[in-house]
């Protein structure tokens, strides 16, 4: 069983708040995103039985020393359908809409049948926030809304976050249209973890060298070497964990490249 220790140095939402003193560069970011979108991943296919974690949000994705992302707070989540006695799935989980206003799927709002497509529409929102600094919603404005309506204005420079270093247009487009992909109001709409990983990292791949070394540069040797290795150790499993998360309510964090129990803080 692997544990880890984790230190937070703050939320998401904290590093792009306007009073931040450390505003993150695009190539940060991205780091951000595809170590979250791993861990969500992870709790979706690789987890047994997996898990739809109900309130991702940018509160909810811990940071530490080194930007390694963390998905935290399991309140809310629920584990997902298994196969009854004759073998049939259930696609959803019928159960009381509960959320965070402005991440929240709105079909799940409308039909309170909760999917992992809902955890994407989720997490689509604080690909949205990486990407403007915007908070979902704020003075009357919802963040999806927004971004939608400047992307069809052509508008696409004036809604990133002034903060944020320049970068390849390529690359601020494609996650732009990554996280609108995944806050389509319609479910089969959305892509999967699975796809959204492997966008997230055809993005970094093209991104210059110079951006590639911001990000780095906040990673050591032997992170890195713990973030590989750790989806090819054994974790315990996904129902003790939960119950484990459940009892300790939001005093955990669970990695994107972490399969394991992570120590309480």
């Amino acid at each position: 069983m692997l544990v880890y220790e984790f230190m937070p140095n703050g939320t998401l939402r904290d590093h792009l708040s306007v009073i931040s003193k450390r505003p993150l560069n695009f190539g940060q970011r991205l780091h951000i995103a595809l170590g979250a979108a791993k861990g969500i991943l992870y709790l979706h296919t690789e987890a047994d039985p997996p898990i739809f974690h109900r309130d991702v949000k940018s509160t909810n994705i811990l940071l530490d020393s080194k930007f390694v992302a963390k998905v935290a707070d399991f309140g809310l989540s629920k584990l997902a359908p298994v196969p009854d006695v004759e073998g049939t799935l259930s696609a959803h989980i019928s159960t009381i809409v509960r959320g965070t206003p402005g991440y929240l799927d709105p079909e799940y709002i409308l039909t309170h049948k909760l999917t992992e497509k809902s955890d994407v529409y989720s997490f689509g929102v604080v690909l949205l926030e990486l990407l403007t600094g915007m908070k979902p919603i704020q003075y009357g404005k919802n963040i999806v809304r927004e971004v939608k309506s400047a992307y069809r204005s052509g508008d696409i420079a004036g809604i990133l976050d002034s903060r944020m270093s320049s970068c390849p247009p390529e690359c601020t487009t494609r996650f732009l249209l990554l996280a609108l992909k995944c806050c389509q109001d319609e479910t089969d709409a959305r892509p999967y973890m699975a796809e959204i990983v492997s966008e997230l990292d055809g993005i970094r791949s093209v991104l210059p060298e110079e951006d590639l070394f911001s990000v780095n540069s906040i990673i050591t040797g032997s992170s890195v070497t713990l973030a590989n290795s750790a989806l090819d150790s054994q974790a315990a499993t996904t129902r003790e964990l939960f119950n484990s998360l459940q009892a300790s309510s939001s005093g955990q964090a669970y990695s994107g490249v972490l399969s394991g129990t992570v120590s309480p803080r």
